[in-house]
């Protein structure tokens, strides 16, 4: 814990972090020739990740201010950045290769939180006064403590959009297998009715001629008469006028 009564600059109290980290980074080797860190002979482990925690408890006095203290604070948290805020590791998406998605990594980090002395002193430290550089509120200590952007969260709701995805996926077999079934109970629908040939204006006879009649030898067609019609008319003795002017074709 460190109380900054302002006794000395920002970036002296930056730098403190510093000399914090490298004294966490100390190994030593236990009778079983391992190695573990110096600060675990120190204080108990914990079950997260990243060093001890470093407070820094401002006690900003009548002299300042409180843009001057706020000011104070966001220099220091920025000095210390690489300190606190851990490395970036993109993990592909998860389960799913569409949502772009990681974690940070804390194991090299320190936790290091924010107080005030006049916050501190009306309801002590069990309520919302601690301000963890990198969360961005005010929290208890427990969530000051978590690192809710770290591998296990990550690895959490990784799962949960996995079993999501599988629960989707499993609601669409289903909503399938009973559009099949519906399908299935369908009657099969009514064959159309073949259209009717039109009539021939001779004979009202089929104007395609009857089933089985050969049309190889018949006139062509003129859209108005059978093969049969068609062939009567054309061995007809032509009339006095067809005969001088020829047979007109009829319009349609």
């Amino acid at each position: 814990m460190e109380v900054d009564s302002r006794t000395e600059s920002a970036d002296t109290l930056a730098a403190k972090s510093e000399k914090y980290l490298r004294h966490f980074r100390l190994k030593s080797k236990n009778p079983l020739g391992s190695e573990s860190p110096v600060w675990r002979t120190q204080y108990p482990t914990t079950e997260r990740e990243a060093h001890p925690p470093v407070v820094v408890v401002f006690n900003p006095g009548t002299r300042t201010g409180p843009q001057a203290l706020k000011n104070r604070m966001n220099t220091v948290m920025e000095l210390t950045r690489p300190v606190w805020s851990g490395s970036y590791h993109g993990a592909g998406g998860g389960s799913g290769a569409e949502e772009r998605d990681g974690y940070h990594d804390y194991d090299d980090t320190i936790p290091l939180l924010f107080t005030t002395l006049d916050r501190l002193q009306p309801s002590g430290p069990r309520t919302a006064v601690w301000w963890r550089c990198g969360h961005g509120q005010w929290e208890t200590l427990p969530n000051a403590l978590a690192n809710p952007a770290d591998h296990d969260a990550w690895h959490t709701h990784d799962e949960q959009r996995r079993r999501q995805r599988d629960e989707e996926r499993e609601q669409q077999h289903r909503e399938w297998a009973a559009e099949r079934e519906r399908w299935a109970q369908e009657p099969d629908p009514e064959p159309e009715p073949a259209p009717e040939a039109a009539s021939c204006e001779r004979c009202g006879g089929p104007i395609t001629g009857p089933l089985g009649y050969d049309l190889e030898f018949a006139p062509p067609e003129d859209g108005r008469h059978c093969p049969s019609c068609r062939t009567d008319l054309r061995q007809q003795y032509p009339t006095l006028r067809q005969a001088v002017f020829g047979r007109r074709r009829r319009s349609k």
